[in-house]
């Protein structure tokens, strides 16, 4: 199993009912069912040919009527209401798409691949309570980095703007080795293309202002260590 997809099974919790939208090879349900965290599950993806290679995996658990599998765009073909959503590998834009057609389940975890910011905002304007929001890693060398987002739709939250673009579990006392590791490597990014030649006063500034942020972020963090 792929780190990735270990890291967020390690974020599941047990559930009645629970969703697995845009399943994929159907891994993570895989995980629920096999430990007993859930009665049944819905695996969900928008294309047909997508899903068969999660049915093909959970096909003991399909025959037994314990894993439902639908051909739908999101939380659309779900016919009942799941107390545990998982929705992973898609854009915080798409996650928000999907979210916005149904009240926010009553447990979420969401694992976007870009546009976090976009979903941690939608997330607070809908009064969820947002759990935890924190980046984690997968690889040695090229690292990849990943945010985790888990929450509930009641409870309210509050972020400021900066916990809004980075993640609040990220700048806390507690902040994860993988968020600091990957603001250095922007750093290094953002002093690389601002030091380039050619750059017009306009974008010379944005990258400035950039790395002045990553800069006061990191240093922030460094204090605590």
């Amino acid at each position: 199993m792929k780190e990735r997809i270990a890291h967020i099974c390690s974020a599941l919790s047990p559930a009645r009912v629970f969703a697995d939208i845009g399943c994929d090879h159907g891994y993570m349900t895989q995980y629920m069912l096999r430990n007993g965290l859930c009665e049944r599950a819905y695996i969900s993806d928008i294309s047909a040919g997508s899903l068969k290679k999660a049915e093909t995996l959970l096909s003991e658990y399909v025959a037994a009527g314990r894993c439902i599998p639908v051909v739908a765009d999101g939380l659309d073909g779900i016919p009942e209401p799941c107390d545990l959503v998982l929705i992973a590998g898609m854009g915080g834009e798409e996650i928000v798409e999907i979210l916005k057609r149904r009240p926010l389940p009553p447990r979420f975890v969401l694992q976007p691949m870009k546009n976090s910011e976009k979903l941690r905002r939608y997330l607070v304007a809908q009064g969820a309570k947002i759990e935890r929001d924190y980046t984690f890693s997968e690889g040695t060398a090229r690292k990849k980095y990943y945010d985790l987002i888990l929450g509930r739709a009641e409870g309210g939250d509050s972020y400021t703007d900066l916990e809004f673009r980075y993640g609040r579990d990220n700048l806390g006392d507690e902040t994860p080795a993988a968020f600091l590791s990957m603001m250095r490597e922007e750093r290094e990014k953002l002093r690389e293309r601002s030091a380039r030649r050619g750059i017009n006063p306009s974008n010379r500034a944005k990258l400035k202002a950039a790395l002045k942020e990553t800069e006061e972020i990191i240093n922030e963090i460094e204090k605590r260590l």
